[in-house]
């Protein structure tokens, strides 16, 4: 990203992840053994072949990874479809449109803790508490352990993150190990609460989840922790990573930024934008189940895929001009939601929260600006694309 007006700038690897153009749009990474798809209508294939494109990495991995049986993001068909259709419900236009009052309730709530300032630091004071306050409203637990979830997640997100599937080393098992315990602790946590739910049941999507059957069978306790802590995990974190990467990208441009202010039916469109321009978790991973044909490369079976969605939402076959941040896009078709049977179940709400939360926020701060003295800070998570802090000039 070019930010000449901005008082902050986006380093290289992270200019990498979204935006330089690749030699080659599918190719094969020696150092950590897998295959990388940059291309635009490369990743839809991918997307749109689950039988071929598994969901199911851990097969593969050099290592045991844990808590993947009851993980949405890592099924496939038929399983997937049926836990799927547990949560689907509760994520309906309806079902989303009538969560609006508490999402405009709960902003002004939060912003109104900064009342008197002329700074607000957005991941702290609304960008992280709005969201998983709104989702552990729907699962029915306590928003009021939401340090707890940020600690456990935070430290999840702690590791370097060299991840090769060739040559593991000991600093990716410590990584891996350390990951897993905060899972652990967040299993755990949500384990007790299900427990709960089948003793003394209520009107909530944790209950929901309890009482469910799948082919006959109820979920275990532990299936169903796995399950709910999949929407706790990433229901918080893509309206956080939306938020704040919205926020930057109008900040990098005050012309479009003074437009949206000026015309608000302009903001959803913004936030499209800001999805294809600055991906906030700009790779996902796919395994093939057999060779495969991919643009003009042949992929071996049993084969880690890594789909390079923050590229391919900056490929020129795909959208003109990609490296300019234009709002009036129509349509604008970004990957970053996913596309097919693992299109974001969240992603509608993640709309809803961002678009209301940066209305309010405009109604509040209409000269809102990053501080030139006090820049972003980007997480050092190369798989992760966004800032974990975000300190804003008010007034």
């Amino acid at each position: 990203m070019t930010a000449t007006t901005a008082h902050w700038n986006i380093d290289e690897r992270q200019f990498w992840l979204h935006g330089k153009q690749p030699d080659e749009w599918v190719d094969f990474d020696e150092q950590i053994g897998v295959w990388r798809v940059f291309g635009y209508p490369e990743a839809v294939r991918v997307f749109g072949d689950p039988k071929t494109f598994s969901s199911d990495t851990g097969r593969l991995s050099p290592m045991e990874i844990p808590f993947a049986e009851a993980n949405l993001v890592e099924m496939d068909p038929p399983q997937h479809g049926k836990l799927r259709k547990l949560v689907s419900h509760a994520f309906t236009p309806k079902m989303v449109a009538n969560l609006e009052p508490r999402v405009v309730e709960l902003t002004n709530e939060l912003l109104n803790a900064t009342e008197g300032s002329d700074r607000i630091e957005l991941i702290k004071d609304l960008a992280y508490p709005l969201p998983i306050i709104v989702i552990t409203e729907m699962l029915g637990i306590p928003s009021s352990d939401r340090d707890l979830f940020k600690q456990w997640v935070d430290t999840m997100m702690e590791g370097t993150y060299e991840f090769s599937f060739s040559e593991p080393t000991e600093q990716q098992e410590t990584d891996m190990q350390r990951a897993m315990e905060q899972m652990q602790y967040l299993v755990d946590y949500i384990c007790e609460h299900a427990a709960d739910r089948r003793k003394n049941p209520r009107n909530d999507l944790l209950t929901m989840l309890v009482e469910a059957e799948v082919d006959g069978d109820r979920l275990t306790d532990t299936e169903v922790s796995i399950f709910a802590n999949s929407l706790l995990v990433n229901g918080h974190l893509t309206t956080t990573m939306l938020l704040g990467n919205s926020v930057l990208c109008l900040d990098a441009h005050p012309e479009t930024f003074q437009a949206v202010r000026a015309d608000r039916s302009k903001i959803p469109a913004a936030i499209e934008e800001s999805l294809r321009f600055l991906t906030p978790a700009p790779v996902l991973g796919r395994a093939t189940t057999r060779e495969v044909e991919l643009g003009t490369t042949t992929i071996p079976a049993d084969q880690i895929v890594q789909v390079w969605v923050g590229v391919a939402n900056r490929d020129p076959r795909q959208f003109e001009r990609p490296e300019v941040f234009n709002i009036s896009r129509d349509p604008n078709p970004h990957l970053t939601f996913g596309r097919g049977i693992h299109f974001c179940v969240g992603a509608p709400l993640a709309r809803l929260e961002s678009r209301i939360a940066m209305n309010i926020v405009l109604d509040r701060f209409p000269h809102l600006r990053t501080d030139p003295d006090d820049a972003p800070v980007f997480h050092h998570n190369p798989y992760v694309s966004t800032v974990s802090r975000l300190p804003l000039v008010a007034g």
